[in-house]
């Protein structure tokens, strides 16, 4: 059942300041709604309620004395459980992580938010190391998906994307290796920024693939994801990755004149596409189109290569991180961990040279095509959120090579663009559908522009799931 909800954090940041409602209301009506729902959906792996109403009052407090620390102060935020908080454990929802792995410490981004005044709620479940699959044989929650619990919500950051929907927090971190943070958000109907490779830093961040790892928000609106980005960006020397390239929101004026935005129709209308999803896709477009932007068709180079590039790199990245606990641990992973993790072993060293070479070569494919665009736009993936069995086979794995047939997210992975994912429009079971825009390298703001403008004229990301016992209004 869908209802509509006009809480955002850019209308809960501007209620803030007029008087309207305070961030213990906010933090409150979160903690509420985790209580209702959070038992069914496994949203969270650690809740922080004392610390985030503590957290709540005192930016209430502060903006009554005219200190204010920007869009993001005092407003509900998870933390993905791979991203190290002082105030909480780091598991990765695993048995296998040193429970001293991140203790007392801030990852870069979480000291950004704390310092801009967010308010954390908890850190929030994944699947394992942010490369697992749904398995309930371990003492974790499931995460499910608000919209339909016999779903998945997507991974890897799957209780940041099932928490925004649900309305347990207004934003969220997530991370993307392979599509973990635009996975969730399309099928949670939520928005998803992954950004430029390096604009954020990654510290703090238990690794998955060190070379394709980014951390990101997810939130109801591109211009929530805009105003995060905002805190998040810019130079830390921790992370040696990381680039000196604060960002600064682009005017969110609807106006997309000027704007060329080349589409991609090959490769993503598979034969198991769902019904609707061309014809949402269409209209997508259509909206583009109305705002003002040139619409051309244009193919993706590279595109097979880059997502076997991406499945390459991280399984070689990720074993190197984990191949001595997984000698002497091998049974504490999860069977889909392990089975994701050994595809490392597979590969030659030359295998992963080859793979960071064709990346090389796509990157500088896909800046030649970024001369002639600004945006592409395409579907994030086929089909709305699978059901659990139909992922899981009856001993017990997952078919990943035929699920990620469906799911067009590693391939941003592997040349590192900036992609936003947002809702556009539903499936006649009445699941999410999703539309990706990505841009240049460093192009945040032109798909931030994009994606604030299709929102304007679209309400399909204001949408959220009705809580189950909870009356039609």
């Amino acid at each position: 059942m869908i209802h509509t909800v006009t809480v955002t954090v850019t209308d809960a940041a501007a209620a803030l300041r007029a008087g309207a409602t305070t961030s213990v209301a906010l933090t409150e009506a979160a903690i509420a709604a985790a209580d209702r729902q959070d038992a069914e959906i496994g949203t969270y792996l650690h809740r922080l309620d004392d610390y985030a109403l503590e957290r709540a009052a005192e930016a209430d407090a502060e903006l009554a004395r005219g200190v204010d620390r920007g869009p993001l102060h005092g407003i509900p935020f998870g933390v993905k459980d791979i991203i190290a908080m002082a105030e909480g454990p780091t598991t990765a929802q695993s048995l296998v992580l040193d429970p001293a792995w991140g203790a007392g410490r801030d990852a870069p981004v979480v000291a950004r938010l704390k310092a801009a005044g967010a308010v954390i709620t908890g850190k929030t479940s994944t699947m394992e190391f942010a490369c697992g699959m749904p398995d309930d044989t371990k003492p974790f929650p499931v995460p499910r998906n608000p919209w339909n619990p016999d779903t998945w919500p997507g991974g890897s950051s799957s209780g940041t994307g099932s928490g925004v929907a649900a309305g347990m927090f207004l934003a969220g971190l997530g991370t993307d290796t392979a599509g973990s943070i635009r996975i969730p958000a399309a099928f949670c109907g939520v928005s998803g920024l992954m950004p430029t490779f390096g604009r954020v830093p990654k510290s703090g961040c238990v690794p998955l693939g060190y070379s394709l790892d980014h951390i990101g928000p997810l939130a109801r609106s591109a211009r929530d994801c805009a105003a995060v980005l905002e805190v998040l960006a810019g130079l830390d020397t921790s992370d040696p990755d990381c680039v000196d390239a604060p960002f600064s929101a682009p005017a969110f004026d609807g106006d997309l004149s000027g704007l060329r935005v080349g589409v991609v129709r090959e490769g993503h209308f598979p034969d198991h596409a769902d019904p609707a999803l061309a014809g949402a896709f269409d209209a997508a477009v259509a909206v583009l189109a109305e705002q003002g932007a040139t619409v051309v068709e244009v193919t993706l180079p590279y595109w097979h290569e880059m997502i076997t590039a991406d499945m390459v790199t991280m399984g070689c990245e990720a074993l190197a991180y984990h191949r001595n606990d997984l000698a002497g641990r091998w049974g504490d992973y999860y069977a889909a961990t392990r089975a994701m993790l050994v595809t490392g072993a597979m590969a030659s060293g030359a295998d992963y040279v080859q793979a960071q070479r064709v990346r090389r070569v796509a990157q500088d494919a896909l800046a030649r095509l970024f001369e002639t665009v600004d945006v592409i736009a395409a579907p994030t993936a086929a089909v709305g959120a699978p059901t659990f069995d139909s992922i899981t086979t009856p001993g017990g794995g997952v078919d990943v090579s035929e699920l990620f047939s469906l799911i067009f997210t590693p391939y941003w992975d592997s040349v590192g663009n900036p992609v936003l994912a947002v809702p556009m429009g539903f499936t006649a079971d009445g699941m999410p559908l999703s539309l990706q825009l990505a841009g240049p390298a460093f192009g945040e703001a032109a798909i931030l522009r994009a994606g604030d403008a299709f929102q304007q004229s679209t309400d399909w990301h204001l949408r959220v799931p009705r809580p189950a016992g909870v009356a039609a209004a």
